[in-house]
């Protein structure tokens, strides 16, 4: 690990010959070794900055009142009130309670499903004309009765929505469209350049075959004038995703538009998501992975439904895999097959996609990372003393430390086993639809579990442990490699290994840093996938053993009060890190995790909360948050 040397050691490096002695205030600097060491034209080392400064933190997957299943399930926060929250004011949740965040977003997308958008609502009122429709009517009484039989209504919704068999008053084409111009329309309202940024956007919501998770949030780099030129598409039109794909070329063709799709929840999608051939069973062909790494530049590693990083069973080395973790089933909570795990993490899908760039010259699995919550109540809500569910039964009160989050015919997932997660984080230069939308495409994003921690990751071919020690590492960064997101330049003559220039800056309302990580994944000479993690910056005096691993950093958790002390950890870290086993002929990648120490998760906050609350004896109540930056890539010339 790298530290941080004194300030006589910092002017030997910057100022003084080989071989002088160094005191203290003492010595000429020489402008020739500065200029050397930081390249800096400008007495200001701001001046004539031309890359992102700091991220812009917000998210692109929440669901309102607009949402059906959000509707049925007793969520009555539209859109407007759903923005003015996410801008930091205070507002009332669907129980009533008063709800704010710590501090505004910078960004939003409100991504209600495009099936049904805004319709339930109408059945909610008892519009007649709906309720000749014998479910319809069923569900009109059930929503409006509440409790367990709206709960009912939500789950029968999805069910249905999985099998289209959805009532034909509620997928009319002509309704939808009428909806989506209503809502670009206070989409457009919120969007304040420069202050506020209002995409707009939608959710796909395909649960193929009945429940199995291929959902896609769909970003718009535009605004109202353009958005409302197509109707959006729905899994009435088709629950295929390369189907989605031609419906966003067909976008661009008509608008001059553009837009991307994120992915999400690849954990509950049986299978699915990163599957070898598409969902109705034909197999991938080159069209197929050129479509995918064009439109999907994205995917969503961690929501409230769990963290598809990486499964403990598929990387057993791996002592931080097992984090909020969801694998009951998939959305119907249909259990699942062996085998199917294999298709659902984000680690294994990017080592996959070099094995499919290698035959197909396209990687259709490029993508960066980002967090989200889907929380389906208007509320963001990703913080863990701050966490307002999924669903407005599992809102703050004593009974969610029971309740059940899903629950289809006795195939139940708990309210506690939800987490509050996650959130994006985007190195924009400036907070606008267009900047924000490119740096999504160009994937220069990362996700966190929560925390708004800044995290910088660059890699290229010559940074060296001198670079990690000013205070401004984009300077450095930009100068000498390229950000998360991108694909290593080609090495330069006699370069030996990439090198990465690695840092993070704690969140001043959460805990301390315990490590920052790499997370490499390539494929060997006989094709098989591999993986490895290195511990690349600590903090305090651990020490790793002979295999890299490094001790706990320890745990300061009060669970019966949910109370921490930042009393170990660090409030940064940074490094320059080589990689020490670098095969110049193998495709590889490389992504940064960073951990923090050990903090209260939302259930010890409700337990301290609520008196009354009994969580069983299996519940979890600590948590280490994190970050996962999107990868840099290597690829071998020729």
């Amino acid at each position: 690990m790298f530290t941080r040397t004194s300030l006589a050691a910092t002017l030997t490096l910057l100022a003084l010959p080989a071989g002088a002695q160094v005191t203290t205030d003492a010595g000429t600097i020489d402008p020739a070794r500065i200029e050397r060491f930081f390249n800096q034209k400008h007495y200001s080392p701001y001046a004539g900055r031309n890359y992102p400064s700091r991220p812009l933190w917000g998210e692109i997957h929440l669901h309102t009142s607009w949402s059906p299943d959000a509707l049925a399930g007793g969520t009555r926060i539209g859109p407007d009130d759903a923005l003015r929250y996410a801008k930091g004011e205070e507002i009332t949740s669907n129980t009533g309670q008063k709800v704010r965040l710590s501090s505004p977003y910078d960004f939003m997308m409100v991504a209600d499903h495009s099936d049904s958008l805004g319709v339930m609502s109408n059945v909610l009122a008892g519009d007649p004309n709906l309720l000749t429709d014998p479910t319809l009517k069923q569900w009109n009484e059930g929503m409006n009765a509440g409790g367990e039989a709206a709960t009912a209504v939500v789950m029968e919704m999805i069910t249905l929505q999985g099998e289209g068999r959805l009532p034909a008053a509620v997928t009319d084409n002509d309704v939808q469209f009428d909806m989506w111009h209503k809502m670009t329309e206070i989409v457009e309202g919120h969007n304040d350049p420069g202050t506020f940024t209002a995409l707009i956007g939608y959710e796909w919501t395909s649960n193929y075959g009945g429940g199995n998770n291929l959902h896609r949030n769909v970003v718009y780099r535009d605004g109202k004038n353009k958005a409302d030129m197509v109707r959006p598409m729905t899994t009435y039109d088709s629950d295929i995703p390369n189907k989605l794909w031609d419906w966003m070329a067909a976008y661009e063709d008509t608008t001059g538009g553009k837009v991307l799709a994120v992915p999400h929840n690849g954990n509950l999608s049986n299978g699915l998501m990163f599957a070898p051939e598409t969902p109705d069973g034909q197999p991938i062909d080159e069209g197929w992975v050129e479509a995918r790494a064009r439109w999907e530049p994205l995917y969503e590693v961690s929501q409230s439904k769990g963290t598809s990083e990486q499964h403990p069973s598929l990387a057993p080395t791996d002592e931080f895999a097992n984090f909020e973790i969801w694998d009951k089933g998939n959305l119907n909570v249909v259990p699942k097959e062996p085998g199917m795990i294999d298709f659902e993490y984000a680690r294994e899908a990017l080592k996959r996609g070099l094995t499919l760039e290698e035959k197909f010259g396209t990687n259709p699995f490029k993508f960066g990372m980002v967090g989200s919550t889907d929380d389906h109540t208007g509320i963001s809500s990703a913080e863990e003393n701050n966490f307002f569910g999924k669903f407005p039964a599992s809102e703050p009160g004593p009974e969610r430390s029971d309740g059940n989050a899903f629950d289809f015919d006795g195939r139940t997932v708990k309210d506690w086993q939800l987490g509050a997660s996650g959130l994006m984080a985007v190195w924009a230069p400036e907070n606008s639809r267009t900047s924000i939308w490119d740096a999504m495409k160009r994937k220069e994003v990362y996700g966190t579990t929560g925390p708004r921690m800044l995290v910088r990751f660059f890699g290229g071919w010559d940074f060296v442990e001198a670079d990690a020690l000013g205070r401004n590492p984009g300077a450095v960064g930009y100068g000498k490699g390229v950000p998360m997101g991108g694909d290593l330049p080609p090495a330069s003559q006699g370069a030996g290994a990439p090198s990465f220039l690695v840092g993070a800056l704690k969140d001043p309302l959460s805990g301390n840093l315990d490590r920052i990580q790499i997370i490499k994944g390539w494929v060997d000479a006989a094709g098989a996938m591999q993986e490895k993690i290195y511990n690349v910056a600590w903090s305090g005096n651990r020490a790793p053993d002979a295999e890299g691993n490094l001790p706990l950093v320890g745990d300061t958790v009060d669970v019966a009060h949910a109370t921490w002390t930042n009393t170990i950890g660090a409030s940064e870290l940074i490094t320059a890190w080589t990689d020490p086993d670098f095969d110049p002929s193998l495709r590889a990648f490389y992504y940064a995790r960073v951990l923090e120490i050990p903090t209260p998760r939302w259930t010890a906050y409700d337990a301290a909360y609520f008196t009354q609350a009994d969580f069983p004896a299996d519940a979890t109540m600590k948590v280490i948050e994190r970050a996962y930056t999107s990868p840099i890539w290597y690829t071998p010339e020729g």
